[in-house]
């Protein structure tokens, strides 16, 4: 209970936290507080999801974004809670605002594909699928998310046998 009072309490914050942030619009990083500010959002944010509080996650997500529209890994974080919630059309836009940002973001690149691929635009999917599965996007999964790697690897080969291709990338 106390625990549910804390993740509460610090939700209610983190909107006055986020305010306190000042960033110079000229530089393209932010002060270690914003930073540390950021992930505290993230993490909250799939706190609430995880306890089925979707809504109040993407709140969280949405008010950090007000303050640090180019962080990519708040839109990636975006993406994947969207599509979590079977909100395909938005988790597409938010995993490609990302990838504006960050083109070789694994996590962006596989919320962009499973979107795509849950909208039936199965070539596409593919498309974004291989591009996960080789070079920088690749090394990037690997890297920040491995434990999606699997699951990407086993749509690509879904998509292939689909689509009558044959799943190379990174099998």
């Amino acid at each position: 209970m106390h625990a549910m009072t804390q993740a509460k309490s610090q939700s209610a914050t983190l909107p006055a936290q986020m305010q306190a942030i000042h960033t110079d619009s000229s530089e393209s990083t932010i002060s270690v507080e914003a930073a540390l500010l950021l992930a505290q959002a993230r993490n909250m944010a799939f706190a609430e999801a995880a306890q089925g509080r979707l809504g109040e996650g993407l709140n969280l997500l949405q008010i950090a974004l007000e303050h640090e529209p180019m962080a990519h890994d708040l839109l990636s974080d975006m993406a994947a809670l969207l599509l979590s919630a079977g909100e395909l059309v938005h988790a597409q836009a938010a995993a490609e605002r990302a990838l504006a940002l960050q083109p070789n973001h694994g996590a962006s690149l596989y919320s962009l594909a499973f979107a795509l691929s849950g909208q039936g635009q199965v070539l596409r999917a593919r498309e974004v699928l291989q591009r996960l599965l080789t070079g920088e996007a690749l090394q990037n999964l690997q890297m920040e998310s491995p434990d999606l790697l699997p699951v990407a690897q086993t749509e690509m080969k879904r998509l292939s046998a689909l689509t009558g291709g044959a799943a190379t990338a990174a099998d």
